[in-house]
């Protein structure tokens, strides 16, 4: 009993001060740990044809994927980073899984006023209205800041303010428990990982250290104002680009490791095409409001010190801009689908081909469209905190393997994938197109075909798990020259294929894409001059291979006309199911539902 009784008293202590001073680590771990140790369990007794405690596979799936997606739930921080990683590479999980994490969102409760305040005073040694020359009662001369957040996520939450010299900021603020959880978090992350590596006989490990250092870098504030500058100086050296995209300016002597503050962004999120497409109501020649860097209208000083007195924790002191709507509010930028399309497959082009610094998280709520005096859309990118940085000589070959996959050269395909590892050509083909590959010579395809014909349908649900993990195995490959980028790069281009099947597919993807890689070849000052002249030689020739897609593009264009729902990148992730399951993958879900 006196033992019973110190392990007791041992253990409370353990919790209060888990729960006081490490925000809840030991909990969330031990909680991760225990899940791990069940799915595990439950994975090595049942996965088999006929579960013997279970009704089928996909029962397995179900109750496994419900068990993880509420462990991420409840855990938070940065288990919802990782969460929405694992929604963006779900292709190679069951239906049952990729279903529960196609409502995998990053978005979390924010925290008290009073915890936001603490992180500016650990980090600068400054209250909030010392170091941004706010008022927060309304004071005369000064400017104001709102202490309910606009925005929360996982790892931060979004203040409006507008300065003492009239600029509008936005103020991003770390969450105070981040700092001490995400050790511990990312260290679970790596155990559970090496243990199901080892039990399950996939070779996933090799990428954890390469995943974790861009998790914790998305934590680092200092690196997202470097990633944000230096994309800004990229596009206003491009010409193609820089009168149509624009990076909010990072006030640098205003942001730390934990804080973040930037440029005040008034547009209207990608994911609202109503507002994006119905008739403008604004003036003539007029852009909305805060296009390309204009300064925005100052809001009313009087009525915001009335707020801030009266109501000092549920103000809204950030001036309604919503003119442009007209007196009864139903109007819109008036813009077209096709150009905000353009522009952003145009800009992660560019990105991944020409620049290799390729921002990795382009979901529809970091992307701003606004509408320029000329009619036009403009794309404000923002969140720069996930970006992979891709060597000259692995650029180079990405440009090629894309360029090749455009005129099925399966030869250079070959070489380029084998150069990285990779085993199986067709699968990665397929996967980086997001669409079937039919160039290569199947053999994935038909050997799976030939030893399930004549199963039944849970032996044949089994054999296509089976089928799946060789698949993995196959595409990882050689894990020492597998190169770690394409995790989110991946991610990347199903995130831009999603946003433009959400749009009704309004522009070619892939021939864009494929222009682009092509023309980096031409394009690029890390080539020799003579390697640049031959390739702008192949790429005329290409331009002329890309005709077919053309072809392609506008019979689905002509078909939607005349009535037909479903758009090309419809038609695409259809066949891509279907080839998908041929290979032993099933894919049952689009990337943003829920």
């Amino acid at each position: 009993m006196r033992r019973l009784f110190y392990l007791a008293v041992g253990l409370g202590a353990a919790y209060e001060v888990d729960q006081r001073f490490l925000y809840a680590s030991l909990t969330r771990s031990t909680r991760t740990f225990w899940l791990g140790l069940l799915v595990a369990t439950d994975y090595k007794i049942n996965f088999r044809p006929h579960p013997p405690l279970a009704e089928s596979i996909q029962a397995l799936h179900n109750r496994n994927a419900e068990r993880l997606f509420d462990l991420l739930r409840t855990n938070g921080g940065l288990y919802l980073k990782i969460g929405q990683a694992i929604a963006m590479q779900s292709a190679i999980l069951p239906p049952e899984f990729q279903k529960m994490f196609s409502k995998m969102f990053d978005d979390a409760p924010q925290n008290e006023w009073k915890d936001a305040e603490k992180v500016i005073l650990e980090d600068f040694g400054k209250t909030p209205e010392e170091l941004f020359g706010v008022s927060l009662t309304g004071e005369p001369g000064k400017g104001v800041m709102e202490r309910t957040a606009r925005a929360s996520a996982s790892v931060a939450q979004v203040h409006w303010a507008r300065l003492a010299n009239g600029e509008e900021v936005a103020i991003k603020i770390q969450k105070r428990e981040i700092a001490q959880q995400v050790g511990w978090d990312l260290w679970t992350f790596k155990v559970v990982t090496r243990i199901y590596t080892w039990l399950f006989d996939l070779p996933l490990y090799s990428l954890v250290p390469y995943i974790s250092e861009r998790l914790l870098l998305e934590t680092d504030f200092v690196n997202e104002a470097d990633n944000a500058e230096r994309m800004a100086k990229l596009v206003a050296g491009e010409a193609r680009l820089r009168d149509r995209v624009y990076i909010p300016k990072v006030y640098r002597e205003l942001s730390s490791k934990r804080i973040m503050t930037a440029e005040w962004i008034e547009g209207v999120r990608l994911w609202d095409k109503e507002t994006l497409t119905r008739p403008w109501h604004g003036r003539w020649r007029e852009g909305s409001p805060g296009c390309h860097g204009a300064p925005l209208n100052p809001s009313d000083r009087l009525e915001v010190a009335e707020i801030t007195r009266n109501h000092p924790l549920k103000e809204q002191l950030k001036p309604n801009r919503d003119w442009w709507k007209g007196p009864n509010g139903k109007g819109g930028l008036g813009v077209s689908l096709k150009d905000c399309m353009q522009t952003m497959v145009d800009l992660f082009s560019a990105q991944m081909f020409l620049w290799g610094w390729c921002h990795c998280d382009p979901h529809p709520g970091n992307i701003f469209i606004r509408r320029l005096p000329s009619g036009k859309p403009e794309l404000v990118l923002i969140d720069h905190g996930l970006y992979v940085h891709m060597e000259p000589k692995f650029r180079h070959q990405y440009s090629l393997f894309w360029k090749s996959l455009m005129t099925f050269d399966n030869e250079t395909i070959g070489g380029i994938v084998r150069a990285w590892g990779i085993n199986n050509p067709d699968v990665f083909a397929s996967a980086t197109l997001m669409r079937p590959y039919t160039g290569g010579d199947n053999s994935t395809s038909a050997g799976i075909k030939r030893t399930m014909s004549v199963k039944e349908q849970q032996e044949r649900h089994y054999e296509m798990q089976q089928q799946m993990r060789k698949g993995i195995r196959e595409v990882l490959g050689d894990e020492k020259k597998w190169p770690r980028e394409l995790v989110f790069i991946g991610r990347n281009m199903r995130i831009v294929q999603g946003n433009n099947q959400f749009l009704g597919a309004p522009v070619n993807r892939i021939k864009i894409m494929g222009s682009w890689a092509s023309r980096s070849l031409v394009d690029s000052p890390d080539l020799s001059y003579r390697e640049r002249f031959v390739n702008f030689g192949r790429h005329l020739l290409f331009k002329f291979v890309l005709f077919s897609s053309d072809v392609v593009f506008y019979g689905s264009k002509v078909a939607q006309f005349f009535g037909r729902k479903q758009n090309l990148e419809d038609d695409m992730e259809a066949s891509m199911k279907k080839v998908a399951g041929d290979m032993g993958f099933e894919l049952n879900h689009g990337v943003f539902d829920g």
